[in-house]
């Protein structure tokens, strides 16, 4: 492939390559259900519960960036936003035992999204560059990389950062030479990897699931002088990448 057509295509990792807000779901049922069980679900609802957590754990990531503690605490502080609410006592023993519970979500195995391996076989044997973007502590995303084996796609083009916004795409931007005319943005965040991405003004593609986690929709615009696509399956973005090829050469 000559160069005025190899793209170079940044991939997010959790939620877009594998699997990660599934398994934080399943804690926040567990998290739910043992609140009801010690205060009474007569006294609270799960929904109450999950819409309080939802609340605090958005400010502290809007505040913190991705700190993998800050889940575990966030299951803390409602837990003891509703016992305040109520006038039940806290319990070191029980709040030990809710840290416990958040940080086990990062104990989960990991589960590639269908088509992973053969959409990132094919675009790098189409002989595009590919580029590993994701949010989060170091060593918990470095660990998913090495079971997935990804750097054998990515080699040393893995950017892992605590906030993942703007500021943080365009130093990545910044870092080599990026062609933003042929640069791709891959991802399921609205927020963290739609919107810096039409603000770098490179192309972009939202990967679009049924249930989202609040923190990701945000309101976007399409862009004028960028591509932005919304699809609903990581094994259509080889295709995606291919027809803007083809309107690219139609185009000269």
């Amino acid at each position: 492939m000559s160069d005025t057509l190899r793209q170079q295509i940044i991939f997010d990792l959790d939620d877009t390559l594998i699997y990660c807000n599934k398994y934080f779901d399943q804690i926040l049922e567990r998290f739910a259900d043992q609140l009801l069980e010690w205060f009474g679900a007569e006294r609270l609802t799960a929904r109450e519960i999950l819409a309080k957590q939802t609340e605090i754990d958005v400010a502290g990531v809007k505040k913190l960036g991705f700190v993998s503690s800050h889940f575990a605490e966030s299951l803390v502080d409602t837990y003891r936003y509703f016992s305040s609410l109520i006038g039940r006592e806290t319990n070191l023993i029980e709040e030990e035992h809710l840290s416990q519970l958040g940080m086990s979500v990062y104990d989960q195995e990991v589960e590639p999204y269908p088509g992973m391996v053969e959409t990132l076989n094919l675009l790098s044997e189409q002989g595009h560059e590919l580029n590993l973007y994701t949010g989060g502590d170091e060593s918990i995303q470095q660990r998913k990389i090495e079971r997935m084996k990804l750097s054998s796609y990515f080699g040393d083009r893995i950017y892992i950062r605590t906030h993942k916004n703007a500021e943080a795409l365009e130093e990545i931007l910044r870092s080599r030479h990026f062609n933003r005319r042929r640069t791709w943005m891959i991802g399921n965040s609205l927020r963290t990897d739609i919107a810096p991405a039409v603000a770098a003004g490179i192309n972009s593609i939202y990967i679009k699931h049924p249930t989202e986690w609040s923190y990701n929709l945000v309101d976007i615009k399409q862009p004028a002088d960028t591509s932005m696509y919304t699809i609903s399956s990581l094994e259509r973005v080889p295709g995606i990448i291919a027809e803007s090829l083809a309107m690219t050469i139609r185009n000269r």
